[in-house]
Parts: structure tokens; C-alpha cells; sequence
């Protein structure tokens, strides 16, 4: 067994809290908010119908809006509450509850690598820190090896963004690209928010 995430802790200290979550987004997708971004982003660097893994989906915007695309889409969260209201939302992709330091898709008859693996909405902080190594290792042997991962977290949040880089260099990955935002703002030192365009070491230059 790994350390419980600190998501999972949360909800152990308060069990209202992903329901809390869930009508947060819910209310939000009511009022016209624009709850796509990362998909966006996502769906342009994607081949049509690819293969791509949400890791850490919750419930479900950015899986089901890449479904809608014509991906081929998997999500997995370690909340159980979360892949029900995502499979109820946001119908189309595959729903597994899981923790990603566990991540083994084989298992689960998925034995495609993943075109592209998209890690949003602050995952990484969310997760047992002495799990995130492991994790990132994980998406590394999830991903095509000309494939990518895209992962997003902000500042602040106990993970330094040199530690994550350094962190994502020893599971195998390569940067492609650092930006400040989902809508592709440059990174900079002054930068509180990451999303990381990685890919496996080994491939390309």
C-alpha cells in the first residue's frame, strides 16, 4: 500500500468535500464558465481519435470534453465519488478509480500506450508527496515513447517547480516546453502556475 493522497485525507477529515467539489463544477458548467481550457490544449497537440490518459480526472471535464473530440480517452482518480459524478457528467471515456502511484493499466486490459497523458487541476499537490516520484515514473511507462505529458500545477503548493522538474528528468522524461498558463503564456521565474510539456527522455532532441 502507498501513503493516502492528501486528496483522500481531506475527505476522510470532511466526507462532504468531493461532493463539495463536484457541485462547485457543476454550478460553474451552469453558469456558462469556460471549463475547457486545458482540453483545448490538450486536443491541439492530438493527433484525431488519439489514445490519452487524464490522470487524476476528478469528475470528468477534461476527459469528457476530449472524448467529445473523438479521442479515445481514459481518466482515472483516486476518489471513487468523483469517477461516479464523471461517468454520470461527462459519459464517453473509460472511468477507473485508482491511485496514480499504483497506476497499471495493463492490468485493466489497457495495454495501448497513451499518444498523450494530461495530469490537470493541481494533481500533483493533491497526491502523498512521497508518492510523486513514483507517480511520475508511472505516466513515464503509460506514455508512447513519441508520445507526451502534459502536466499543470500551481505555485505555493509544497512542490517546488525545480524539484517537479528534476523529479519528472529522473522518471524518463525530457521538457519540451514550459508555460505559465493553459493558453500557452510563456514561463517565467515569476511564473505561479506550471504546465509542463514533457515527453519520454530518449526521444527526439
Amino acid at each position: 500500500m502507498v501513503e493516502q493522497s492528501l486528496w483522500m485525507q481531506k475527505v476522510a477529515a470532511d466526507p462532504g468535500h468531493s461532493q463539495w467539489y463536484i457541485e462547485r463544477f457543476r454550478e460553474m458548467a451552469r453558469t456558462g464558465k469556460d471549463l475547457a481550457g486545458e482540453a483545448r490544449l490538450i486536443d491541439a497537440m492530438a493527433a484525431r481519435g488519439a489514445h490519452i490518459l487524464d490522470a487524476g480526472c476528478g469528475p470528468g471535464r477534461v476527459a469528457g470534453i476530449l472524448a467529445e473530440c473523438g479521442h479515445d480517452v481514459v481518466g482515472v482518480d483516486v476518489d471513487p465519488e468523483l469517477i461516479e459524478a464523471a461517468a454520470q457528467d461527462y459519459p464517453g471515456p473509460r472511468y477507473l478509480v485508482g491511485d496514480l502511484a499504483e497506476l497499471d493499466l495493463p492490468a485493466h486490459g489497457i495495454s495501448e500506450p497513451f499518444d498523450l497523458i494530461v495530469s490537470a487541476g493541481n494533481v500533483m499537490t493533491f497526491v502523498a508527496p512521497s508518492t510523486r516520484a513514483e507517480i511520475l515514473r508511472r505516466l513515464r511507462a503509460h506514455c508512447a515513447d513519441d508520445g507526451r505529458t502534459v502536466i499543470g500545477f500551481g505555485a505555493n503548493r509544497d512542490y517546488d517547480f525545480d524539484q517537479f522538474l528534476r523529479d519528472a528528468s529522473a522518471a524518463g522524461f525530457a521538457t519540451d516546453l514550459l508555460l505559465s498558463t493553459w493558453d500557452l503564456r510563456p514561463f517565467t521565474e515569476n511564473s505561479d502556475f506550471l504546465v509542463a510539456v514533457l515527453r519520454p527522455a530518449h526521444s527526439g532532441s
